[in-house]
């Protein structure tokens, strides 16, 4: 379902489980959505609530009509509910109607104002939010600042990152090794550091971790962008072996660096850290 989802629209559902979990919520609801959305993309609460603090006006309405619970821990998996499903399967159809190839922040907007008997619709439409509305400027053009807007350098920098960390689950080491740069580093989760050589040779140990068949990754940000070098950071879930101490979340900040002409050019792995994250 989600090959589709830019960066950002991932981070909303990442973030939307998240808020389901500190609130105690055994499923993801469609506010949460909502909440994972206002905390990912602020640009987005800008230009179409046009409210000040909306996210924490949307936070304190939302918490008026909930029964306290325990938080659950961020390790258990929270299914969507049917209205959440919907809200996404809508999202991906209005990214159609405008003949848009990804879906983004902007089709997750829409598609939780058509879930009209919705909480998190409710909300949108009590600020004066419309779906004609949404639709129109989008099918104009109008871009939003923030809003799924990259250089395209950028962007292919970025969807080099996300063939390789997708392929550590499908594809074999030796098809994985032409990511990284001749003079790459890796360094582990016990802070071993290992060289281009070395990674080729011992691949599947190195990252064992990552293609767990239930380990998954959001690209948390950006935290430089200069054109020809992009940092990403990458949050891990149940990157973790039987052998390893129990440490099921990692943070790996991934250096990209770009290689050739920029017509012929090609965005290699320079050098990537891994951080283990004790979870609160």
């Amino acid at each position: 379902m989600f090959e589709r989802y830019t960066e950002r629209a991932r981070r909303v559902i990442f973030f939307a489980r998240y808020e389901a979990s500190q609130y105690g919520s055994p499923y993801i609801e469609t506010e949460h959505l909502l909440l994972g959305l206002l905390r990912e993309d602020r640009a987005v609460a800008k230009k179409f609530l046009d409210e000040v603090n909306v996210e924490e006006g949307i936070r304190a309405e939302i918490e008026k009509d909930l029964t306290a619970r325990e938080r659950i821990s961020t390790s258990v998996e929270l299914p969507l509910t049917s209205e959440s499903k919907k809200v996404l399967t809508l999202a991906a159809e209005e990214a159609d109607r405008l003949g848009h190839r990804h879906v983004g922040t902007e089709h997750l907007l829409l598609g939780l104002l058509r879930v009209e008997d919705s909480f998190a619709g409710t909300l949108l439409r009590a600020r004066g939010v419309g779906v004609a509305t949404i639709r129109e400027l989008l099918a104009r053009g109008a871009r939003v600042a923030g809003m799924n807007v990259q250089p395209e350098s950028s962007k292919r920098a970025m969807d080099t990152l996300d063939s390789f960390l997708a392929g550590l689950k499908s594809q074999k080491a030796e098809d994985l090794l032409i990511f990284f740069a001749e003079n790459s580093r890796f360094v582990d989760v016990y802070g071993r550091r290992w060289n281009r050589e070395e990674i080729g040779k011992e691949f599947g140990v190195v990252f064992a971790p990552y293609a767990k068949k239930n380990a998954v990754y959001v690209i948390e940000d950006t935290i430089v962008d200069a054109g020809d070098v992009l940092v990403a950071v990458v949050l891990w879930k149940n990157a973790i072996l039987a052998s390893m101490e129990r440490v099921w979340m990692h943070r790996m900040s991934v250096v990209l660096v770009r290689e050739g002409v920029p017509e012929n050019e090609e965005w290699v792995i320079l050098l990537a850290q891994v951080t283990p994250v004790q979870a609160a």
